[in-house]
């Protein structure tokens, strides 16, 4: 059972990136799933959430407006597109997928069951 991070690079402020993680031995469909970064000498930072059936989405609100979470279960595959990119995204971004479904707790990492393994993206001024 794994999750497959994908799609970090070097971009300019302002630019775009989308980023995956597809399941590999798990059906993400019955999971919530969430997306986290962690900058080089800072903790890990939750910034967004999907739900698993009811649809419910969350963002941090340093990343409100400009990232949007989605899902594609017929690919297991979750998305993470993020526009307007600023230098203090600058983060290895990690993917995770939640069974508990507790609203209440979904930005700490405690809840999540499996995680990705991490793709770096990098904004430059």
């Amino acid at each position: 059972v794994q999750l497959q991070a994908s799609g970090g690079g070097l971009v300019q402020a302002g630019e775009s990136l989308k980023l995956s993680c597809s399941g590999s031995g798990l059906t993400l469909e019955g999971f919530g799933i969430g997306w986290f970064r962690q900058a080089p000498g800072k903790e890990r930072e939750w910034i967004s959430y999907r739900g698993s059936r009811d649809g419910t989405r969350d963002y941090a609100d340093s990343v409100m407006g400009r990232f949007t979470i989605s899902r594609d279960n017929a690919k297991n595959t979750m998305y993470l597109q993020m526009n307007n990119l600023k230098p203090e995204d600058t983060a290895v971004y990690y993917c995770a997928a939640d069974s508990r479904l507790i609203l209440s707790s979904i930005r700490y990492a405690s809840q999540y069951d499996y995680w990705g393994q991490g793709t770096l993206v990098t904004v430059s001024s």
